[in-house]
């Protein structure tokens, strides 16, 4: 019984500590700028459809917002190479922070799409930078789970603002929601000191620069990041067409909280399923999951099938978000955790843009259960992106 009791103390002992004092702050960061921009996320669509514009208005409007995200992201590592990831930092949380306090002061589809544009640039520094930090911040045998808990704590503002944000503009109006939107990423600033300057000790594959082109020209970063961006598709999809194709606000309500909420948890659960038996063991599966979920979606209107097809969906969503970052962060270098993190989260924003745009298109032609069993199969395309490959030389 003394030697079991000691072997399970020297178990606990040799496995390294996950959260500490930088990865909490990065946390925070995370967690303050996350909600003052869910806050904002369906509150500006709304505010330029009010002001005369109309849908179009409201699509413009967010469409700038992820334009600026994704060509920002093409060229952050390059910044965080020449600049630091501090100082980038703090740039992005200003582009992100300051631009809504200009809206009270006008509706006009000017003032919003350049306040968009801006946003988009500060939004691209906030996820990208995060979640390289969190990569070089955890312990390597641990990381699955440092990237789930992550996954938690960005994926808690988008299940509270993003709701709240709507009431308080319906409820108290619209400047105190940009007013808030405002101040949440600003004061994400206060954590910027308590960061390490460096991250990890200098090595030669640490000052080798792993830049987003050498990240593109790589099949082992760029077929995870494919075959999540197939997932992440059809989560554009879900959150921009399900409530006009499910009959009934509080069927696709419901849904669309029980999506997010089964992404969240999955995440934190395959990363400490992924460190114990490989990440790369759970894209596959994962990938399929998705594509079984929005399969169901061919039911529609059926209130089980379309609640069972978020579950199923919101779990292999989550598994796949979790798996193919461990993977890519599996086989870069550490010079490269900038632009994995960056091509990653370009895979989830394009993902998501082209979703929308595509699905809108077939959908008008076929219906929405062909366009759903379509997407279904689009995601099974990319399952032979899962497939291993060695780590990066």
């Amino acid at each position: 019984m003394s030697e079991t009791l000691q072997r399970t103390e020297v178990v606990r002992e040799s496995r390294p500590h996950l959260v500490g004092r930088h990865l909490a702050l990065v946390f925070v960061a995370t967690f303050t700028t996350l909600t003052g921009f869910f806050l904002m996320f369906s509150v500006v669509p709304m505010y330029a459809a009010s002001g005369g514009a109309g849908g179009v208005g409201a699509g413009a409007a967010t469409g700038a917002l992820m334009l600026t995200t994704v060509l920002a992201e093409l060229s952050l590592p390059r910044l965080l190479t020449s600049f630091g990831h501090r100082r980038v930092f703090a740039a992005g949380l200003l582009l992100l922070g300051l631009p809504p306090l200009a809206l009270p002061l006008s509706s006009s589809m000017a003032a919003i799409t350049a306040v968009s544009l801006v946003r988009g640039l500060g939004f691209a520094v906030a996820v990208v930078l995060t979640g390289a930090l969190v990569a070089a911040l955890v312990p390597a045998e641990r990381r699955g789970e440092g990237l789930g808990l992550f996954g938690v704590v960005a994926g808690v503002p988008s299940l509270l603002a993003l709701p709240l944000g709507v009431w308080l503009a319906h409820r108290v109006g619209y400047t105190p929601v940009f007013v808030a939107g405002a101040l949440f990423p600003l004061a994400a600033l206060a954590v910027l000191p308590g960061l390490p300057r460096r991250l990890g000790a200098p090595s030669a594959e640490a000052e080798r620069p792993f830049g987003i082109a050498a990240g593109l020209r790589s099949a082992a970063l760029l077929r995870p990041a494919i075959a999540f961006a197939a997932t992440a598709m059809a989560a554009g999809i879900l959150v921009t067409f399900l409530p006009e194709a499910v009959p009934g606000g509080g069927v696709a309500a419901a849904a669309l909280f029980v999506q997010p909420t089964a992404t969240t948890l999955t995440r934190w659960w395959a990363g400490r399923v992924g460190d114990r038996h490989g990440a790369g063991r759970l894209l596959m599966p994962a990938v399929a999951a998705a594509a079984s979920g929005i399969a169901l979606l061919f039911l529609v209107p059926s209130t089980i099938a379309v609640l069972a097809s978020m579950v199923l969906f919101g779990a292999g969503f989550g598994v796949t978000q979790n798996a193919s970052m461990a993977v890519m962060y599996e086989r870069a270098p550490a010079s490269g955790y900038g632009t994995v993190s960056a091509l990653w989260n370009i895979g989830y924003d394009g993902g998501m843009g082209i979703g929308g745009a595509a699905f809108g298109l077939t959908a008008a032609q076929t219906g929405y259960p062909t366009a759903f069993a379509l997407t279904a199969t689009a995601i099974l395309l990319a399952l032979p992106l899962t497939t291993s490959r060695r780590r990066l030389s």
